[in-house]
């Protein structure tokens, strides 16, 4: 074992909690069953098979109120892969439920035995038709695909919420809309043909001119029977008519019977029923999409109404106005979006009963929108409006910050309100639809429904198509709660489906939730054509058991989790899966969700049980150690939960007192350090010159062996040689601002490139030529934006140089006189924000006078005074994690544009999870986090590269095989005169 190894009793829970009653049992605690992993095993191989526990657990929760722990997870890479999982539960009595985002909220995306993760390997988007259609593999997410639409001018009909998470493929199993699919938008309408298999191994592909030929070949049973239903349905006048009337509102309840009305042969009717599906019926391996046109062209307003009643009573009124979307959000709604960044404070003291519609026009050009909004006018006219608070305007706006700040309140709605739920609670989100024309009504109704059961919802939804979702909490430990719950489903369900005639699901699908309501709905007739069609598509009952149809009239009571209280910063978290995207570690070890999934089951647990020592077994591995820190997790998330804020906090609980006093002399003596790790870069560059890279990565893998693999850096190919000894002289008469050249940027060279300057040498002169002259202090070294130690969770070497750090940028700057200018965009982050929270009260007085700016925001700055003498063709960028967090990315592209013809932002960007020197800690973390990036910079010509953090280059160096350099280095290059 290394020296300095962290030990895993570090970061178990602290002793005398109760268990809770759904603790995975001590009895899981080895994981997948010995022979089932075997099998899978020698079918698959070994790396697309999951049984450790912790690896059952962490797929074991989704942004569902449920919890069921699979008997093994397997990642299939094709539909080869899929074909063979699904012979194998045919031949061995198992079942198989396919998972892709895990950001359905019903249940459907969970098994009890063969989960299949349907999302790592499943991604890809082909444009069709300059962007009439497009190809897209189910892994791929609505945002990604709507990234690469937009270029084109068009985007996907369904728009849900979650399309920064959520799956295509999810999206169509489920029929999911959103804000302004409603019935004309979605999949059932928009999708030109699908490639799926079915439960018996069939791969279908509907868009094949000989499709019907070959399924008729394959499955001719199944052809008929589907023909027969067809007929049986066309036959009964009184049931197609019921079919149709349930689809002129929004409904995922059950299956799409009028399928069968609307296909004429077995391929057609199957397209329509894959559609909605809930992965019962097959595996959708392929979407081929007609797209819509993305009118650029918007309006919108957030009005705001005395009562819910009074809201709801106004949305025919912008139907007919021909508004696109119109959205509902009640006070409670409304008030607990003040935790969302840009959404003001005075909503948090809204009165109770206080609603807004979000109304948004949308246009192909200004007439047009025009025209909407002078028809929008009319509708306010007539309105009458409230002004509870000073932030309120009650006014139409274009401005795309306005906007786009609406938006996020109210796609924010799941997860704020669940994230201010009381600790300990589950959430429960449902969704229904009545004719909108009784909206108002449905609403009243609901709101006598909660007072009678003693809830108090918040309300909010797509009202322009009648359709409403609500959230309740309540703790699903307790059995009085559970039967609370209960008897309000009971109550709720007969309300929306004997008083409305509405859908119990208008696009958030049965799954296990509202299973045993589908006959309430439906009537006997057609839920026993639901189960004959699933009989006659999966006669083995192989697919998803229990999703969509179940004869159990408490089945949506069954599975529910229990919601333990974690560490302060993770609480709120509703498991939602919003932040999975931009986890770099996600397709190496676990997402941020995972982290809090996993950490909560070590408190449902007994002290010391085997399933608690299994999971932390691996914790430290996998959760820790493999997180970046980044915290591109918290601008995910719409409450900002930082996860990687807890992983630091829990790297310092593995500290020993020892290792925390020698890191706070490495920061007491970081002069020393620096000299040193300067020249040892510099050893090391001409040590490779000469015999190459073996064997300096010979020995430092044998160091992290000895030492700590979390500790000793692994020397890496792609490593630059040493920066200048000196930087350039400067003058702090006349100067514009201080320029403070990050550490990183005094130890590690820049790349090469024939004519350009040193990072530093570059800042200077660009400066200087616009005027705006820089001075760099001649005591610097020894200093550091605290980074280094910030991340690794060295408390008081953390705290010794965030304090040094800023007592000297307050002195250089003359009290904040002159703005300090950072060169590297985390260093920026670190001397901006992150060591606020560790300095004493005297320095954060002296840090609030300071005006930290990155160097990116100052090269923007200069622009209007640099004239540019030459131009690289193409120049593709990669935006750090800290140019997010810091909202700097504007910035990165003013540069390039200056000095490139044309600049590509690749539609796969995403944190490199090199994270200063994790990547080196941890290679196969950067490996992972950039490998879609990479693939797919390396599929084009691109002249340069450009970022704006030396260590994030390097990680995109290794990653591309390019030479990634400064924007900043690429500017000066630019507007240099030529000679």
């Amino acid at each position: 074992m290394p020296l300095l190894e962290p030990k895993p009793e570090a970061l178990r829970p602290a002793a005398g909690r109760s268990p809770s009653p759904d603790r995975v049992p001590d009895g899981r605690a080895p994981g997948t069953p010995a022979s089932l992993r075997a099998g899978l095993t020698a079918l698959l191989g070994p790396e697309k098979v999951l049984w450790k526990i912790s690896d059952l657990v962490r797929y074991a929760s989704d942004a569902s109120p449920y919890r069921f722990l699979p008997q093994v997870v397997v990642v299939p890479e094709d539909i080869d892969d899929i074909s063979a999982i699904l012979s194998y539960a045919h031949g061995n009595g198992r079942d198989v439920v396919f998972r892709a985002a895990g950001t359905s909220l019903n249940g459907q995306a969970q098994g009890e035995d063969i989960l299949v993760d349907v999302r790592r390997h499943w991604t890809g988007v082909e444009v069709l038709d300059g962007g009439a259609r497009a190809r897209i593999r189910p892994g791929t997410t609505v945002m990604r695909a709507n990234a690469t639409l937009a270029r084109h001018g068009r985007l996907l009909g369904p728009d849900p919420a979650s399309a920064i998470a959520c799956t295509v493929g999810g999206v169509v199993a489920n029929n999911a809309s959103g804000m302004t699919a409603g019935t004309t938008r979605n999949s059932y309408r928009t999708v030109s043909s699908l490639t799926f298999v079915l439960p018996s191994g069939t791969v279908v592909d509907t868009g094949a001119p000989d499709a019907d030929g070959l399924l008729q070949q394959a499955e001719p049973v199944l052809c008929d029977t589907l023909l027969a239903l067809k007929a049986e349905i066309e036959a009964d006048e009184r049931l197609t008519a019921r079919i149709r009337a349930k689809y002129e509102i929004k409904n995922t309840n059950g299956y799409r019977l009028d399928a069968f009305l609307d296909g004429s042969t077995p391929v057609q009717i199957l397209r329509g029923l894959m559609i909605g599906s809930q992965g019962t019926f097959g595996f959708i391996s392929e979407v081929v999409f007609d797209t819509l046109p993305l009118d650029r062209h918007v309006s919108s307003a957030l009005l705001f109404f005395p009562s819910l009643t009074a809201a709801a009573a106004a949305v025919p009124r912008f139907n007919e106005a021909g508004a696109v979307a119109v959205e509902l959000m009640d006070g409670n709604t409304l008030r607990s979006s003040v935790k969302v960044q840009g959404v003001p404070a005075d909503w948090a003291g809204l009165p109770t009963g206080t609603t807004a519609l979000l109304v948004e026009f949308r246009a192909p050009d200004e007439a047009a929108l025009t025209a909407y909004e002078e028809a929008a006018g009319s509708v306010v006219t007539g309105l009458e409006l409230v002004v509870p608070v000073r932030s309120v305007t009650n006014a139409f706006t274009r401005d795309p910050g306005t906007v786009a700040g609406y938006w996020k309140a109210r796609k924010a709605f799941v997860t704020a309100v669940g994230g201010s739920r009381p600790s300990g609670t589950t959430l429960i989100t449902e969704d229904f639809a009545v004719p909108p024309s009784r909206l108002a009504e449905a609403c009243e109704a609901l709101l006598e429904l909660q007072e009678v059961h003693g809830f108090d919802a918040a309300v909010a939804g797509h009202a322009a198509h009648g359709n409403l979702h609500f959230l309740l909490a309540f703790d699903a430990a307790k059995p009085d709660d559970v039967e609370r719950y209960a008897a309000f489903m009971d109550d709720f369900c007969t309300l929306v489906t004997e008083r409305f005639d509405g859908s119990l699901k208008a696009e958030h699908a049965t799954g296990r939730n509202i299973a045993p309501f589908l006959e309430l709905e439906w009537g006997p007739r057609a839920t026993e054509l639901m189960w004959r069609t699933k009989q006659a598509i999966d006669p083995g009952g192989v697919l998803a058991p229990r999703v969509v149809l179940d004869r159990d009239p408490k089945a949506h009571l069954r599975g529910l989790k229990t919601i333990p209280k974690v560490e302060p910063v993770a609480d709120p978290c509703i498991e939602c899966g919003f932040c999975e995207p931009t986890c770099p570690s996600e397709d190496l070890t676990t997402t941020p969700r995972q982290r809090i999934v996993l950490r909560r089951e070590m408190m449902r647990q007994m002290d010391g049980s085997p399933v608690e020592t299994g999971l932390l077994d691996v914790y430290g591995y996998d959760a820790v150690d493999t997180c970046a820190g980044d915290s591109t997790c918290k601008l995910a998330c719409p409450v900002g939960i930082d996860t990687g804020a807890m992983m630091k906090d829990f790297r310092h609980h593995r500290h020993s007192p020892r290792e925390e006093r020698v890191a706070a002399l490495t920061a007491k003596h970081f002069r020393t350090l620096e000299a040193s790790a300067r020249l040892a870069v510099a050893a090391a560059d001409m040590l490779t010159d000469r015999v190459g890279d073996r064997l300096l990565r010979s020995a430092t893998r044998l160091a992290r062996k000895a030492v700590s693999p979390d500790l000793m850096p692994e020397w890496l190919p792609e490593m630059p040689g040493a920066a200048p000894r000196a930087l350039p002289p400067t003058s702090r008469s006349g100067a514009s601002a201080v320029y403070y050249p990050a550490c990183v940027n005094r130890i590690f060279g820049g790349p090469p490139g024939a004519g350009t300057l040193p990072l530093a040498d570059a800042v200077v002169s660009v400066s200087a030529r616009a005027g705006r002259p820089v001075w760099i202090p001649g005591d610097l070294r020894g200093t550091c934006c605290a980074t280094i130690w910030h991340s690794k969770g060295y408390l008081a070497a953390n705290t010794l140089m965030a304090n040094r750090v800023v007592e000297a940028a307050w002195g250089w700057t003359a009290g904040g006189k002159l703005p300090l200018v950072i060169d590297a965009s985390s260093c920026t982050l670190g001397v901006a924000r992150e060591v606020v929270p560790y300095l004493t009260e005297e320095n954060r007085e002296l840090h609030a006078e300071l005006t930290v700016v990155d160097s990116l925001v100052w090269a923007a700055g200069l622009l209007p005074s640099l004239t540019v003498f030459r131009k690289a063709g193409t120049a593709v960028l990669h935006p750090t994690c800290s140019m997010e967090h810091l909202g700097d990315v504007p910035q990165l592209r003013a540069v390039a544009e200056a000095c490139a013809e044309e600049v590509v932002l690749p539609d796969d960007a995403g944190c490199c999870g090199f994270a200063g020197d994790r990547g080196m800690l941890h290679k196969e973390l950067t490996d992972s986090a950039t490998a879609k990036e990479g693939a797919e910079i390396r599929g084009h010509d691109y002249d340069t590269f450009l970022s704006a953090n030396r260590m994030c280059e390097i990680g995109m160096d290794r990653a591309t095989g390019r030479h990634y350099r400064s924007a900043l280095i690429e500017l000066e290059w630019a507007t240099r005169p030529v000679l």
